[in-house]
């Protein structure tokens, strides 16, 4: 790995380091996943495609779930 310094605004380091302790990872490391994103330069509506392409390939049995959804998710959510 290559060391580098970068300067954050006092708001940006902030939440920076809140988010890694909520990750459980250091800022270094959560750092250098954002800059993967960035450089995986999938843009937002390449996202949004990939996420449309998976609509229909999956089969639940349950022939009321596009109707009953909500049901069927607090049921799953309770036990």
């Amino acid at each position: 790995m290559v060391r580098t310094q970068i300067q954050l605004t006092d708001e940006q380091a902030r939440a920076i380091k809140r988010v890694a302790a909520e990750r459980g990872v250091s800022m270094a490391a959560l750092i250098r996943q954002a800059v993967e994103v960035v450089l995986e330069g999938e843009s937002p509506d390449a996202r949004w495609e990939r996420a449309l392409a998976v609509i229909g390939k999956y089969g639940s049995g349950r022939g009321d779930l596009a109707v009953e959804h909500d049901r069927h998710l607090a049921e799953a959510l309770t036990g």
